[in-house]
């Protein structure tokens, strides 16, 4: 009985010290291979959207992601990165990596996806030049507008607001 409540108070405080728990990933996110985990970043930010009529021009307008605009912080609230269209993040030391959505889930339907991200390009020398990938997981707000656009909205932009957590891999 002992060592279950030990058990019990060291998940809470895990849990409450912000440690996520592996069995919450769905396993498509997993990166794949031998990578370890070399740090998180918390982002706060914008999915940003606009207002784009079809290819064909059927008068079918919906919103359409442009880019996300985001700073992420380490645990003690410092920035570490920015967030932005490509997608892309950028360390405070000038280092940016680009990547590629590999895979997806939703375990929020009233927030933007969880996602997989394979690097794909590297930029300069720092922390986000040994990265392999990425997850965004925990995510909160961000999806677009609910209902679509018109054309009288057509080329408008809108923010909307999201939270998530970054986490960046690299192989040992």
């Amino acid at each position: 009985m002992r060592s279950a409540f030990i058990f019990v108070f060291i998940a809470a405080f895990l849990q409450s010290a912000g440690v996520r728990s592996e069995t919450d990933v769905p396993e498509n996110l997993t990166p794949p291979g031998n990578v370890k985990l070399v740090f998180r970043g918390h982002a706060t930010g914008v999915q940003i959207y606009i207002c784009q009529g079809s290819a064909s021009g059927n008068g079918s307008e919906s919103w359409v992601l442009s880019a996300p605009e985001a700073k992420l912080t380490d645990d003690t609230g410092k920035q570490i990165a920015t967030h932005s269209a490509g997608p892309s993040w950028q360390a405070t030391d000038g280092s940016e990596v680009k990547g590629k959505a590999l895979a997806q889930a939703t375990p929020d339907t009233e927030s933007i996806p969880w996602l997989l991200i394979g690097a794909i390009e590297h930029k300069g020398s720092g922390m986000m030049s040994p990265i392999t990938h990425i997850q965004r997981l925990h995510t909160k707000g961000g999806k677009a507008p609910a209902g679509g656009c018109d054309t009288q909205e057509l080329g408008k932009k809108v923010s909307i607001p999201y939270t998530a957590d970054y986490y960046f891999y690299s192989r040992p």
